[in-house]
C-alpha cells in the first residue's frame, strides 16, 4: 500500500514557518475510488503532513471531507461528483465512507475526521502536536508553528466567538478575520477581497454541504490562500453551541445515531446512510455501475458556473 511519507523520528519537531515537507521526493498520491470520488488513503498525521505541504506551497490547494450523505449527493449530481473530484486533499469524514471502502477492496487505513484535522492543525500552531485520544503537551510551545486563519459562516455571532474561543484555548493561533454565512452572491466579491486582505494562510468555509464546497470551487482562484477546506458545523462546536459525539460513539462509528437521537429532525436525510451501503455492496456485486445514473436527480448547481465552466460534464 502506498502512503505518504511520515515526519523522521530523529526529527519530530514542528518548525516555526512552513519549509518543504517533501522537497526532493513528493509523494504519490493513493486514493480509493468511493462511487465515483477519490478518497485519499491517508492517516490523520498524514493529512497533517500533506496540508503542510499546502502551506509551503504557492497555489491554492482544497480539502474536502465527504462523508456518507455528501457520496450519495455526489450521486445524485455530476457537478458536485467533479467538484469534490478536484479536491487536493479528500479526507474520509465518517465511518461508512471507510466501511465502504472495504466492502470495494480498497480499504482506507482510518477515519480523517474533519474537525479533529482543524483541531490539530490549531494544536500544531500552540506548539502542541497531539493526536485524537492523546493528551497535549504544553510543554513545547517553542515548536508552533505560524499559521493563519479565516473563519467564514457559521450563524451571525458564531464564527467570531469560535474565534475568541480557539484564541483562548490555542495560544499561537491567528485569526485574522471572521464573517458570518448570511450573504448573498452579489456581495461574495467584497467578501473575497476582504478575505484577501487579511492575508490568511488558511480559509475554513463553514456552510451547508455542497453549498460551502461550492464556493471554494467557484472562488479559488480569487483567493489569496494556502489551503480551502470546508468545516461544516465545526464553528458551532467551537463557539460552544454544540458539542461532539462522546468517545465512545465516535470510536464505533456510531455518531450518527447520537445525532439522530439529539436532533430527530435529521431522520430523513440519514435515510441517505442505508441507501449508501446498499449502493456499495451492488457495485461491489456488479449491479450497480459507477457511472450508474440510480439516486440521481441531476441539477446543475447555477448558471454563473456553467458560464465559467469550471463544472465539466462527464
Amino acid at each position: 500500500m502506498c502512503r505518504y511519507k511520515t515526519i523522521p523520528d530523529e526529527n519530530p519537531a514542528f518548525p516555526k514557518t512552513f519549509p518543504e515537507v517533501f522537497p526532493n521526493n513528493p509523494p504519490v498520491r493513493c486514493t480509493a475510488d468511493i462511487t465515483g470520488v477519490p478518497v485519499d488513503k491517508i492517516t490523520m498525521d498524514e493529512a497533517l503532513l500533506k496540508a503542510r505541504s499546502f502551506l509551503s506551497g504557492n497555489k491554492v490547494c482544497t480539502i474536502f471531507t465527504p462523508n456518507s450523505e455528501f457520496m450519495m449527493k455526489a450521486r445524485r449530481d455530476q457537478s458536485f461528483r467533479q467538484i469534490l473530484r478536484s479536491a487536493d486533499l479528500c479526507v474520509p469524514d465518517g465511518s461508512g465512507v471507510v466501511l465502504a471502502s472495504r466492502i470495494l477492496g480498497t480499504p482506507l487505513p482510518e477515519k480523517v475526521s474533519g474537525i479533529d484535522l482543524v483541531m490539530n492543525l490549531f494544536r500544531l500552531c500552540a506548539g502542541r502536536p497531539g493526536k485524537p485520544g492523546i493528551p497535549d503537551d504544553p510543554g513545547c510551545s517553542d515548536n508552533a508553528l505560524q499559521i493563519k486563519f479565516y473563519f467564514l459562516g457559521g450563524r451571525p455571532g458564531i464564527a467570531e466567538e469560535a474565534a475568541a474561543n480557539v484564541e483562548k484555548q490555542y495560544p499561537g493561533t491567528v485569526i485574522t478575520g471572521f464573517r458570518d454565512g448570511f450573504f448573498t452572491p452579489d456581495e461574495e466579491p467584497s467578501i473575497i477581497r476582504e478575505i484577501n486582505r487579511s492575508s490568511p494562510d488558511v480559509l475554513l468555509v463553514a456552510l451547508s454541504q455542497v453549498k460551502q464546497e461550492k464556493f471554494i470551487y467557484d472562488h479559488r482562484d480569487e483567493l489569496n490562500v494556502k489551503i480551502c477546506m470546508g468545516v461544516g458545523g465545526t464553528f458551532d462546536v467551537l463557539a460552544g453551541k454544540a458539542s461532539l459525539a462522546p468517545d465512545i460513539f465516535r470510536r464505533h462509528g456510531m455518531e450518527w445515531f447520537y445525532r439522530l437521537c439529539k436532533q430527530p429532525s435529521r431522520f430523513r436525510r440519514m435515510l441517505d446512510l442505508p441507501k449508501f451501503i446498499l449502493l456499495v455492496i451492488g457495485m461491489r456485486l456488479k449491479i450497480v455501475h459507477s457511472n450508474n445514473r440510480a439516486f440521481s436527480n441531476n441539477r446543475a448547481f447555477s448558471n454563473n458556473s456553467a458560464k465559467k465552466g469550471r463544472v465539466s460534464k462527464e
